[in-house]
């Protein structure tokens, strides 16, 4: 996993830009000053596209647009549907709470979804290797906190990355007769995670919500930005991940 990691930091644009920078040090080191110029320079641009904000939003907005939002009544139903980690960080203690991330939409979204009929079971994936609760755990307690009853509630407390995801939650699911699932998750992750669930043999109905296109203010599009960086990031993994999964 720590390869898989730094592999995917390595493509980000900060990654790749530094990776770029150091190649220029070591072209100077070895005599090559024209050389060493241009690949510092090209980190530089790089790293400075990627921190534009219209540049990023036209990225993130290219993958997201393969699952356009769809309200709630166009949804089919299914016998479950699974929501998966990455919007809520599990208490680091037993006397914090866990925090909400900027994908906790994926909870929120699924409560809705409950409530509307759409599935009796929560299958909630996502395990944690630091804290005293999986991510499953956490979500739990905010789902709770929603109106979703525990008796609606199934955990999966043992992934780490979205291939595990989808692994053990096919696994429960298989083993309540369950091939079809609504996924729940961000829809610039969806691609990549409908086909890691549909090699475990799951039909999938797409629930995606967490949309991070938007519409940017004058300033916007002037001036970089350390969250265009980050959605760019977030984008181009994405992207490269999809294209892994045969």
């Amino acid at each position: 996993m720590f390869l898989s990691k730094l592999s995917i930091a390595l493509m980000s644009p900060l990654g790749t830009a530094l990776l770029l920078m150091l190649l220029g040090m070591l072209l100077a080191r070895c005599g090559r000053p024209r050389a060493a110029w241009s690949s510092v320079m090209l980190g530089f641009a790089w790293l400075l596209l990627w921190s534009w904000p219209p540049a990023s939003n036209w990225l993130v907005s290219q993958v997201e647009q393969e699952f356009p939002f769809q309200p709630l009544s166009a949804l089919p139903s299914a016998p479950a549907m699974v929501v998966l980690g990455g919007g809520i960080h599990p208490s680091r203690s037993a006397v914090t709470p866990p925090n909400l991330e900027s994908s906790a939409d994926r909870v929120w979204y699924a409560a809705r979804l409950y409530h509307a009929g759409k599935a009796p079971l929560l299958v909630l994936s996502g395990g944690s290797a630091t804290s005293v609760e999986t991510e499953a755990d956490a979500m739990r307690e905010f789902l709770r906190d929603l109106g979703v009853p525990d008796s609606a509630l199934l955990l999966e407390g043992r992934s780490r990355t979205t291939r595990e995801n989808a692994i053990y939650s096919a696994e429960l699911l298989r083993s309540r007769g369950i091939r079809r699932v609504l996924l729940v998750t961000s829809a610039l992750h969806m691609h990549r995670a409908k086909k890691l669930f549909e090699r475990q043999g799951i039909a999938v109905d797409p629930a995606p919500t967490d949309y991070e296109a938007r519409s940017l203010s004058s300033w916007q599009r002037v001036l970089p930005d350390a969250g265009a960086l980050e959605g760019s990031g977030h984008a181009i993994k994405e992207l490269v991940g999809g294209w892994l999964v045969p």
